[in-house]
């Protein structure tokens, strides 16, 4: 099968293109940085180089997976973290926020939309936070662009089901990537935020990767709309 990841170069999205590969699938990737594209290209990994918030270059990137196959699945992993409260954030600050992950989430779905529309089939799978469903101080900035995904995805879950389209998202918690390291720096932050999830540990990559990979390849067909919320209980248990 071929499947497309948008924002192939993040901790998460590398985790589940090893797990595709391993499968046997074909693996495109859209990716920011053309000096990772060699690294890509030498696990087998096709690559288009281009911007997830650019039309065109989604447009281009859906052509170029295209060239493969049909588009079996896909996965939107791009985003941003950004940890300020209202008055220190400015408007400028506050749209590139939403761009890059509100934007670009719904340019994926759109243009790869179209293509699985005309196949009758298709998955895909967009990355949220539990800031997208559950009040955190200095979050409102990634909250509003992690909810407007979550209320995208059930949205197009309900215009597509009819359609083969099958359209669902992951909302970890706080995950031990590169782009958490800054909150992760210390062992006495890393304990602060843990004792804030009833689990009282970390999200992993792999845990994240995993579900996402499940959502995109053996997750029940009538399975769509839903935001899977992998946070040790943060949005929905007390404890």
């Amino acid at each position: 099968m071929n499947y497309l990841i948008i924002g192939g170069n993040s901790d998460i999205a590398l985790n589940v293109i090893t797990r595709l590969l391993d499968d046997g699938h074909h693996v495109h990737c859209l990716i920011r940085n053309a000096e990772q594209e060699d690294a890509l290209a030498s696990r087998g990994i096709t690559v288009t180089i281009g911007d997830a918030t650019s039309e065109d270059d989604m447009k281009q990137c859906i052509a170029d997976a295209k060239e493969h196959g049909e588009i079996n699945g896909l996965l939107h992993c791009v985003g941003s973290i950004v940890i300020r409260p209202p008055h220190a954030l400015n408007k400028d600050a506050f749209e590139e926020v939403i761009t890059t992950n509100l934007t670009s989430a719904f340019l994926a779905l759109s243009i790869a939309g179209k293509a699985m529309l005309r196949q009758g089939s298709g998955r895909m799978v967009f990355s949220s936070s539990v800031a997208g469903s559950l009040g955190l101080v200095n979050h409102e900035a990634i909250a509003a662009a992690k909810g407007g995904i979550e209320a995208m995805v059930r949205a197009s879950a309900a215009t597509y089901a009819r359609r083969g389209l099958r359209i669902n998202a992951v909302a970890p918690g706080l995950t031990d990537t590169k782009m958490a390291s800054k909150i992760l720096s210390s062992d006495a932050m890393r304990e602060t935020a843990a004792q804030k999830i009833p689990t009282q540990r970390i999200n992993k990559k792999e845990e994240a990767a995993s579900a996402m990979y499940w959502l995109l390849t053996d997750a029940p067909d009538n399975l769509t709309g839903q935001v899977l919320h992998l946070d040790g209980g943060m949005a929905n248990v007390l404890a």
